[in-house]
């Protein structure tokens, strides 16, 4: 295969809702470059992209796939990615490693919701967008509702770079604003037919492309004074103003397509190749360390590896992305986190499951290599000559929809977490982790499709699995000050057991006061590991216990803190003064003063007015306007407290706080009440007491639950 110089490089991203019909343009665009011989349909099964077993059962992507066309001289890297907002890390990392996102739109339902979070992807990325208005030849299809409502959400920066003459069947012939010229594409795609805009559309040709040129004219200074000077651009002018604009999101050029029948496919490519930007035309990317790289062959070799899959038959795959010099067959390079060479053994060019091999990659490119040893996702691989530092990563969003997982035969459970694992390495936003508080295994997702997909995976392995709502990591604590004390007597022949504790306990406070009655020799403080203090004051007079024995009392107080009173839910927040006790000569020893402290200090706890403290989450919910009275209602329905309103362009903005355990499937009950259209990110704010009814629930269903074990 040829090697591509930088400038001969575009590198897109295709993005938009479910069923816009990304992967049936980018089996068009293939075939509009001759990389495949006939098109593939999502309905065959037979697609370049959508090739993986789970995606050709639902007929939709899961995973994002690369690709590539040849098209004007030019090699065009295309991600396909999915469109469904569960899978946004898919998109994140293409948005962060390509230069320009085609963002298709359903011509017949307009702005959707999965349309709103792939463009607030494209804004965090701060990416150039090229939308397609798609599905042109459907009977519903309404191409000027579609850019007003696309004016209406993203601005007016939204310009028309063609139009379409006749939507819906039969649908063929666009306006083209650049070449002032009609375009009528055949049935299964190639070059139109080019001829002079009739005059039934001239006006409305003539309006546009006036507001095409201003807002071209915007992207350099130089054409807005030939635009002055001459009241117009040449093409070339307008295509070098298109290119600025977009780098600088000035503006975002609309274009017209039916992917399914090719239409508008080859005038695509031609605008890719001309008025999208290479990637030595971006801005620079930067290393940990403030070192920028532009995509330059005379820089030092520097990549990135922006996604990892499995594949069958070669493994571990790891896409990258080069951002200096360049990548041959046998080069070591350095992973700056491990510190560890890794050798570049094979590359390869993807169309999907088809691949290439290539023996060099110019800067800009993006290929993939296989049997790289200790490589993941958001790595760097880089030449040290020039220092040890990487590339920042991309950000990982947090997770939504969390859910405690286990194989229903406790013999996969070694099977499964090794899977879970894998899962995570070919999608970070997929989180695994063994809570040990909760005693449950925890999968973090971004949605309930998301664990349905992991659910997927795990069958196609004969692994049945239990999916349940986690349980919520509460807190015990104190609001009153208590005395206990315990004697752990046990004589059974020979040395016994004998410890004797006296112990009172008070809730910390920032600024507390020791109590007048009871001295104080010694104090420790200690930081909760989840959260809280402990705080262990030593208070004997008189020897009544020796000092060798006071670190067991601790553990045995800590051990109780680590599994509380109440509902075995950790403790915190305490301070505790060991005053008093006795001891044997012969018969005491740690663990007699282990068991005593443990058991003394859960008798106090019991009646020093013990509170359960539940997790509050600070909630932001997005929602058109017409949903705020449903979302707040069913907020107030999970113990919600509104801390604030605000609007955000189309939408409005809901801060709330809310119990982690009234959250556990917000996501799914939020998208039901919005019809898809509300989005939430929340984070932990603080440990608050339950309410009363609430804390007698939770202690009945916890010794129901213990009676149940015994």
């Amino acid at each position: 295969m040829k090697v591509y110089k930088t400038e001969e490089i575009r590198n897109i991203a295709l993005i938009g809702g479910a069923k816009s019909g990304k992967t049936t343009m980018a089996e068009s665009m293939l075939f509009e470059g001759k990389m495949i011989t006939r098109r593939g349909s999502i309905e065959d099964h037979n697609t370049a992209s959508d090739y993986r077993p789970i995606e050709l059962e639902r007929e939709n992507s899961v995973h994002s796939t690369l690709l590539h066309t040849l098209y004007n001289d030019k090699k065009i890297n295309i991600i396909d990615t999915p469109g469904f907002s569960d899978f946004v890390g898919e998109t994140i990392a293409a948005l962060n490693v390509t230069d320009t996102a085609l963002f298709l739109i359903n011509g017949q339902a307009g702005v959707e919701a999965t349309t709103e979070t792939a463009w607030r992807q494209t804004v965090a990325a701060n990416s150039p967008v090229v939308f397609s208005i798609n599905q042109l030849d459907h009977h519903g299809a309404n191409f000027d509702d579609t850019v007003r409502s696309l004016k209406d959400y993203f601005g007016e920066k939204v310009t028309v770079v063609q139009y379409p003459v006749n939507t819906g069947e039969g649908f063929n012939t666009v306006i083209d604003l650049i070449l002032m010229k009609q375009l009528k594409f055949k049935d299964g795609g190639g070059e139109p037919e080019v001829s002079d805009i009739p005059d039934s559309e001239k006006d409305k040709a003539d309006d546009l492309h006036l507001a095409l040129v201003e807002n071209a004219a915007e992207g350099g200074e130089h054409l807005m004074e030939k635009y002055f000077e001459n009241d117009t651009l040449t093409i070339e002018e307008m295509r070098e103003g298109v290119a600025l604009g977009l780098i600088t999101r000035s503006i975002f050029p609309v274009m017209c397509s039916s992917a399914k029948h090719g239409i508008g496919t080859a005038r695509i490519l031609d605008f890719i190749t001309n008025s999208c930007p290479p990637p030595n035309d971006m801005p620079e990317r930067a290393t940990t360390d403030g070192k920028t790289y532009n995509c330059n062959v005379s820089d030092p070799t520097a990549l990135f590896v922006f996604k990892t899959s499995i594949e069958q038959h070669l493994g571990e795959v790891s896409y990258f992305k080069v951002y200096g010099g360049e990548v041959k067959e046998g080069l070591d390079l350095t992973n700056p986190r491990t510190g560890n060479k890794e050798r570049i053994s094979q590359m390869f060019a993807l169309n999907g499951k088809n691949r290439d091999k290539i023996d060099r990659v110019m800067a800009g490119d993006i290929a993939t290599t296989i049997k790289l040893k200790d490589v993941r996702t958001g790595d760097s691989l880089m030449d040290m000559k020039n220092g040890d530092a990487g590339f920042e990563s991309f950000p990982i969003p947090e997770p939504l929809y969390t859910v405690a997982m286990k194989a229903v035969n406790s013999s996969d459970d070694e099977k499964m977490g090794a899977f879970l694992n894998e899962m995570h390495k070919t999608d970070p936003t997929l989180g695994v982790e063994f809570s040990r508080e909760l005693k449950q295994l925890l999968v973090k997702s971004q949605g309930e499709f998301q664990i349905n997909t992991v659910k997927w995976y795990l069958k196609s392995l004969n692994i049945e699995v239990e999916i349940a709502i986690p349980k919520t990591p509460y807190r015990e604590t104190i609001t009153k000050t208590a005395n206990a004390d315990y004697r752990h007597k046990k004589q059974s022949g020979g040395s016994g057991q004998f410890g004797e504790v006296h112990l009172r306990i008070m809730p910390y406070t920032e600024g507390y006061q020791h109590p007048t009655d009871i001295p104080v020799r010694g104090t420790d403080e200690h930081d909760l590991p989840w959260g809280g203090k402990l705080v262990f004051n030593n208070s004997i007079v008189g020897g009544a216990i020796d000092a060798r024995f006071l670190p067991a009392i601790l553990k045995g107080i800590m051990e109780r803190m680590n599994d509380g009173p109440l509902t075995g839910s950790y403790a915190r927040d305490i301070v505790v003064y060991i005053y008093d006790g006795k001891m044997h000569p012969v018969d005491s020893n740690e663990i007699s003063f282990k068991l005593a402290g443990r058991n003394a200090f859960s008798t106090a706890f019991k009646n020093a007015g013990p509170k359960i403290m539940e997790p509050i989450n600070d909630v932001e919910i997005r929602v058109p306007e017409e949903f705020m009275g449903a979302v707040m209602t069913d907020l107030q329905g999970r113990r919600g407290i509104i801390m604030g309103m605000s609007a955000d362009g189309k939408s409005q903005v809901i801060k709330a706080k809310v119990p982690a355990s009234e959250m556990g499937r917000y996501a799914t009950s939020l998208s039901s009440v919005t019809s898809g259209r509300g989005t939430f990110s929340m984070k932990f704010d603080a440990y608050q007491q339950v309410p009363s009814d609430e804390q007698a629930r939770l202690l009945k269903a916890y010794e129901e639950a213990q009676e149940e074990d015994d």
